[in-house]
């Protein structure tokens, strides 16, 4: 009970770990709300999440299905604070006019956040955003906007904290890297990161190869950087997002030259699904290094997210657990239940929702992040990512066919950005 008497709503993970105890039996009984119902008299919160679907390039329709999963499982224990919980989806379709159709649509709609969606066009669908004041809350992380945006509140560390975590992971397992990315501006930046990485252990820097970010095979990109990374001990890592796989198939197809050279990415480059559709254990990615945001598929904090999929989206194919995607858009919508719980009976407001996590909303992820905050003093504050407040990464490795941990916890790249971008 609080102090004027009225009872606090549990926070979600509370909620996830009695429903994963007692959910079932509940169900049966017929104790609780009833599905679709809202549970209370307070006008539905509509919320928006995009991604590009049925496109030549990246697709992640997980994620607006991740979405429309979430809102079935809480709008059928309440809704959040009483209030149903209504999921507007949006084709983004990797196109900027598409990405901005649907950051207007959302202003018209009156939805008060867009939600764990995916877009390379921050450019576009920003704007908009910025001008109704609309939070958006767990972008993939994808953009420098998302990061820089007074409106976004980023739950991962983007590119940037993976590439400055894949250095410090290679430094203790290879003699010699090479690293494959985009001949970009962006791309420009991640040798200088990466080699601060690789300097935590005094480790030679990385040998830099840019390439197309969208070719159909690399083969002589993957033959320098087989050759760069010596006869034994090296290891080569390529982050060119949804190219990599092109990238490691060409480097697969190289003829036998005898070197001993190990593999490695980050995910989002790479992911369980990229593993599984590329031949699992006997793909190109057996023994490879990753850098991830999160725990790998298998750690029991995954659950909840699990059974909320079995109990509402079990028929659902587009939904992978594995998929980083799914993932970024289930701690995305925790957060959102966090800041609008803590709104107790106020009227919901896109602006109401940015004040309550710039005034220090702390959200536990149930330990699949570190708790979460956007007060300016939890903020990196590096030039290029100034909203950063977690930058925490994971190292995995694949064994047979299947990520999993290569170390315990998480590793706090923070002081390796800051090195970086004093650079």
């Amino acid at each position: 009970m609080t102090g004027n008497g009225r009872r606090r709503p549990l926070s979600t993970f509370s909620l996830l770990r009695a429903t994963a105890v007692f959910g079932s039996a509940c169900l049966l009984a017929g104790c609780g709300v009833l599905p679709g119902a809202t549970g209370g008299s307070g006008e539905p919160l509509t919320v928006m999440t995009w991604a590009p679907d049925s496109t030549r390039a990246t697709n992640m329709p997980g994620m607006p299905a991740m979405g429309q999963a979430y809102a079935r499982w809480i709008n059928a224990r309440g809704g959040i604070n009483g209030r149903e919980l209504r999921v507007l989806t949006c084709n983004e379709g990797n196109e900027p006019m598409a990405a901005a159709a649907c950051a207007r649509r959302a202003v018209q709609e009156g939805a008060v956040a867009v939600v764990g969606s995916y877009s390379q066009n921050s450019r576009a669908f920003m704007p908009p955003l910025e001008a109704a004041g609309i939070p958006y809350i767990g972008g993939y992380g994808l953009t420098d906007d998302e990061f820089k945006s007074p409106v976004s509140y980023p739950v991962n560390g983007g590119q940037a904290a993976l590439l400055a975590g894949n250095g410090i992971q290679l430094a203790d397992a290879c003699d010699r890297v090479s690293l494959v990315r985009p001949d970009t501006l962006t791309g420009a930046d991640l040798p200088q990161i990466i080699n601060t990485g690789l300097a935590q252990a005094n480790h030679r820097t990385a040998v830099d190869i840019p390439a197309a970010d969208d070719a159909g095979e690399y083969t002589e990109e993957a033959r320098l950087a087989r050759a760069r990374a010596g006869e034994k001990g090296g290891c080569v890592t390529a982050a060119l997002g949804e190219y990599t796989a092109n990238f490691f198939d060409s480097f697969r197809r190289l003829p036998s030259d005898g070197r001993d050279v190990k593999v490695s990415s980050v995910l989002g480059s790479v992911d369980q699904p990229l593993i599984d559709r590329t031949g699992g254990v006997n793909g190109p990615f057996e023994g490879a290094y990753l850098t991830g945001w999160y725990p790998d598929a298998g750690d029991p904090r995954w659950e909840p997210m699990k059974q909320v999929l079995r109990e509402h989206a079990f028929a659902d194919n587009r939904i992978d657990p594995a998929d980083t995607g799914v993932q970024t858009t289930w701690i995305a919508y925790t957060v959102l239940t966090a800041a609008v719980e803590s709104l107790g009976d106020e009227e919901v407001t896109p602006g109401l929702i940015g004040r309550a996590l710039d005034r220090g909303v702390q959200v536990d992820t149930g330990g699949l992040t570190p708790p979460l905050r956007w007060r300016y003093e939890d903020m990196l504050g590096t030039p290029s990512a100034p909203r950063s407040v977690n930058h925490d990464v994971t190292f995995q490795v694949v064994r047979k066919g299947r990520l999993v941990a290569q170390k315990e916890g998480f590793v706090d790249v923070g002081p390796t950005l800051r090195k970086a971008a004093a650079h």
